[in-house]
């Protein structure tokens, strides 16, 4: 039998400081989603983490996703995309992926929509909080528009948006920008609440700004193997 006391261990303490800082926000725990992200780790990774009571997990890289939903097609995962797609890649993924995190071009919009709407997938507006604007992400001042066309896609289900904040900086102003960026939104799509935002350096910032999805890997998962 396998081992799963270090991960078991990690993941608890992961959700124990969740807890800790929806408390202190004055959150209802229950309205935040913790996706354990698996990339470069085998499937037999993901398998363990569904008998420590993981449901959500989240990947990168279409390639490695796909065969992991696959090898782990007995279990009931809910697989999240959270990188960069290629629009080329989109409507496979659309086979595997119940949500894509980075919706953030109108090819994009395009290749994942489907006439399937029984099956319709959750998109969140990829924004890019930085002044690089050759990162993935719609800028600001161009996002409510461009969640009125995803929201308007046949087979999408917009959710909200999602950002990942600079590197180097307090992530609190990011996740605050962010935040005032989905009321706008709101606005015209009262749905399309959720927050997708705070990975394993700066989730507590993250829901102290209202995150509803965490995108945690290596706090809960450890070192990522070596992928070449």
């Amino acid at each position: 039998m396998v081992d799963l006391t270090p991960l078991g261990e990690r993941l608890a303490a992961v959700d124990d400081r969740i807890a800790d800082a929806a408390r202190a926000a004055s959150r209802d725990l229950s309205s935040i989603t913790r996706i354990v992200i698996t990339k470069f780790h085998p499937a037999s990774l993901v398998r363990e983490l569904y008998a420590l009571g993981v449901r959500d997990v989240g990947e990168n890289r279409h390639q490695e996703a796909q065969a992991k939903a696959a090898e782990l097609a007995d279990l009931d995962l809910r697989w999240n995309f959270v990188g960069q797609l290629q629009s080329k890649k989109a409507r496979q993924a659309r086979s595997y992926c119940q949500s894509v995190h980075s919706v953030d071009r109108d090819s994009l919009i395009t290749a994942l929509s489907s006439e399937d709407e029984v099956n319709a997938i959750d998109a969140f507006v990829q924004v890019n909080l930085t002044d690089d604007h050759g990162r993935g992400g719609v800028i600001a001042a161009d996002l409510e528009a461009f969640a009125d066309r995803v929201a308007g896609a046949p087979g999408l289900r917009l959710r909200g948006i999602m950002g990942v904040a600079p590197l180097g900086e307090d992530p609190r102003p990011a996740f605050a920008a962010l935040r005032a960026l989905s009321e706008r939104v709101q606005q015209q799509h009262p749905d399309a609440a959720a927050l997708s935002m705070g990975m394993s350096g700066d989730f507590v910032e993250a829901i102290a700004e209202g995150a509803t999805h965490l995108r945690i890997g290596t706090a809960i998962t450890g070192i990522r193997p070596d992928h070449g």
